[in-house]
């Protein structure tokens, strides 16, 4: 456990330094997580003025208390590497990494936690400014907020390990673009990114309960916001736990089949 320590510690000085070389697009990335639920919190603001003060079961006040708690359990959960990937095959960077004695995830981990440290020092400050401005309903009960925790660490980790599997899908195609951009619309609708999931059609609210998206993202904002009973919560952990347990064995087998067909390009 110690030599683990070490490790990491070594891995998030290294990443802390390479993302403060890189201020300016930390900026401009985080203004992009800031505007995104915003634009969505105003839509769907008017959308509920305009019916009278509320939709879906949702007034302009729990709107607001949804999109500001969703870009803040957004921005502990997500993952870029599966954007990364194409570039690292296709270039050989991979191949240094596989000479090293730690699996190259480890040092996906550091570099996706030092990112997240450093730009809470924004999304804080932005959070708090959202709520001044919007005035959001938001009353949690004490033992939801305390279930918040592990639930937005294990949503973390399903939407680490599920994107790390799909990044894997460069071993076979140098150009999974496309693949990535499915995998993101697919997301974009079932993880509640887009609305809430209660204001979804049925039968897509349903289906959302059978992917992954929904316990990496909605399923910590409707705790935060207290929408959920304690069963619905003990059931969403477990949900949770499942597919951190799908996720980690599909991860596993394909790393192991990409690697053995694994040839380095680039100089």
């Amino acid at each position: 456990m110690r030599r683990i320590f070490e490790v990491y510690g070594a891995l998030f000085k290294v990443s802390t330094a390479v993302q403060l070389q890189y201020r300016a697009s930390m900026v401009i990335w985080l203004i992009s997580t800031v505007l995104q639920p915003v634009v969505y919190l105003v839509v769907w603001s008017n959308v509920a003025e305009s019916r009278g003060g509320s939709a879906g079961g949702f007034t302009t006040t729990d709107f607001a208390a949804y999109f500001i708690v969703l870009m803040i359990v957004d921005h502990l959960t997500f993952d870029w590497h599966m954007w990364e990937y194409d570039y690292r095959i296709r270039e050989g960077l991979l191949s240094p990494l596989l000479l090293r004695p730690l699996h190259p995830i480890h040092a996906d981990i550091a570099d996706n936690i030092a990112y997240k440290l450093l730009s809470l020092l924004v999304m804080v400050p932005a959070a708090v400014a959202l709520t001044f401005l919007f005035r959001p309903a938001l009353d949690p009960p004490l033992w939801a907020l305390l279930a918040a925790l592990p639930a937005v660490l294990l949503a973390a980790a399903v939407r680490f390990l599920t994107s790390w599997a799909v990044a894997m899908a460069a071993f076979w195609t140098t150009r999974i673009d496309a693949i990535n951009n499915i995998y993101f619309v697919t997301e974009l609708f079932f993880s509640g990114r887009l609305a809430p999931l209660a204001l979804l059609p049925a039968p897509l609210p349903f289906i959302a309960t059978l992917l992954p998206f929904r316990w990496a993202l909605a399923f910590p904002v409707e705790l935060v916001m207290g929408r959920l009973t304690p069963r619905e919560t003990i059931m969403g952990l477990l949900a949770q736990l499942i597919w951190v347990g799908l996720s980690l064995v599909l991860l596993r087998l394909v790393w192991r089949a990409g690697v053995r067909r694994y040839a380095a390009f680039g100089a």
